[in-house]
């Protein structure tokens, strides 16, 4: 039996199938971006001073600078990473001093360059151009300080959202799989006693069918990831298993009646979304009447929408007539298999689905489901 994965898309989420971009470690990225920045800026900066009439050996003068602030950074970096544990705004305040200080070390390197000689035609006109020179180094560092913060609080920002997203997405899955492997113990009790009776009367033939078509259904039902989505063929196909269960406690009390579009058949659903409401409708509307009754399941295709119902000719529920009442609680009492359906559909599509329940004008009982509709491989013959 082919399957495949339930998606539940978030906005921002990538398309199933999609990759996901390959990020650099945060070390890396540190590196790139540290040695392109400084490398950049003494580029841009040889590059302003050739057009302003500075000699070519003004590089010598740049490549100094460019230097000292690539090693006073690297000490801010290991002093921001000190501080990492502190709010934002905090880690703000106390790095200006220390990037102060730095942009002032370049500053100061520019100035003893040009003094030793290193190029004498570098020199600034009078002392203000060293005074202004200092103060946009401390400027440059300044920002290099600020850029720091802004990309490693992103990150930390972005980890945590990924965290976050990541526990959410265990908790559905978690709370999928309790509302999947709920089992009505009624099935299982009814079943085996039945078994029972046929094994005392020495119908063993009979018995051993009962048991082979108990074991198929318990084995599907335990193995089928609740992950994963199935075609409607396929469920129906799973029902069958469950039916062929009770047609053989019932026999010719129940009757079943599949009505189902052509186009649906390959439609995809969560597996093993509708056993639970046939086996209430088998409980309240056949196993407490002598006559038994008949078992409707129908599927067509309304749009961009499949539509599903589970119907029975029986008493119908008498609570509805009076205004409704959530499906928490069964024609008779609680019932599991209603709110088991609902909650799996709204965990998996949210807003994207309705589940509804009625008494049906001609008698009877009728739960319908809506679900996007989706196809995704072709029906297991």
């Amino acid at each position: 039996m082919t399957s495949d994965p339930i998606s539940i898309r978030r906005p921002g989420d990538l398309p199933s199938g999609a990759l996901r971009p390959k990020e650099l470690p945060a070390g890396t990225l540190f590196w790139w971006l540290h040695i392109g920045g400084w490398g950049g800026l003494f580029l841009v900066n040889y590059l302003s001073a050739l057009a302003n009439g500075k000699p070519a050996e003004y590089w010598t003068v740049l490549l100094a600078v460019s230097v000292t602030g690539f090693i006073g950074t690297l000490g801010l970096r290991y002093l921001l990473r000190a501080c990492s544990d502190m709010p934002p705004l905090r880690v703000a305040l106390l790095m200006i001093a220390p990037a102060l200080l730095v942009g002032a070390a370049t500053g100061l390197t520019y100035s003893a360059v040009t003094a030793l000689g290193w190029c004498s035609r570098c020199k600034p006109f009078s002392g203000w151009g060293y005074y202004t020179y200092v103060a946009s180094q401390m400027n440059v560092v300044v920002g290099w300080a600020a850029l720091y913060l802004v990309i490693t609080t992103w990150r930390k920002l972005r980890m945590q959202t990924e965290a976050a997203l990541a526990a959410n997405a265990m908790a559905h899955q978690a709370q999928l799989k309790m509302l999947r492997y709920q089992l009505n113990p009624h099935f299982l009790f009814n079943t085996l006693n039945a078994i029972s009776t046929l094994i005392l009367d020495r119908d063993n033939a009979t018995a051993n069918r009962m048991v082979q078509g108990l074991s198929a259904f318990l084995r599907h039902s335990l193995d089928a990831d609740p992950m994963q989505r199935v075609t409607l063929k396929q469920e129906i196909d799973a029902i069958w298993l469950y039916l062929e269960i009770e047609k053989t406690r019932f026999a010719e009390r129940l009757r079943v009646s599949v009505d189902v579009e052509p186009s649906c058949w390959s439609a995809l659903m969560p597996s093993l979304l509708l056993q639970p409401l046939v086996e209430n409708a088998i409980k309240y509307a056949v196993a407490k009447r002598v006559e038994g009754g008949t078992l409707g399941l129908h599927a067509s295709r309304e749009g961009d929408r499949l539509r599903l119902s589970v119907i029975d000719d029986g008493p119908g529920w008498p609570a509805l007539e009076n205004g409704g009442v959530p499906p928490d609680k069964g024609p008779h009492g609680n019932s599991v298999g209603l709110a088991n359906a609902r909650d799996r559909l709204r965990v998996l599509y949210g807003e994207h689905q309705s589940f509804e329940v009625r008494n049906r004008d001609e008698g009877g009982f009728m739960v319908t489901l809506t679900l996007p509709f989706e196809t995704g491989g072709a029906p297991r013959e």
